[in-house]
């Protein structure tokens, strides 16, 4: 089952983050809670962690991309745990 990972509110003003970094490849085992990734908005640079274990399956938001609050930012495959 894909879980996706989603970009999460941040603040009643911030609509949208900058990817800047991913800390898993597509294809790499994942664990529920770890840093999956880091964005960064005017007021903060934060990770956001995996929703579940498993094993990113896509990477929908690539590094220097903005997302929107909502967006998905990649899927786990909760099957490949």
């Amino acid at each position: 089952m894909d879980i996706p990972v989603v970009m999460p509110q941040l603040g009643n003003e911030i609509e949208e983050a900058l990817i800047q970094q991913w800390h898993k490849a597509v294809g790499e085992t994942v664990a529920a809670g770890e840093a999956l990734l880091t964005i960064e908005t005017p007021k903060v640079t934060i990770d956001i962690e995996a929703p579940a274990a498993g094993v990113l399956k896509e990477i929908t938001v690539p590094i220097d991309e903005l997302a929107g609050v909502g967006a998905t930012l990649g899927l786990i495959d909760g099957d490949g745990a």
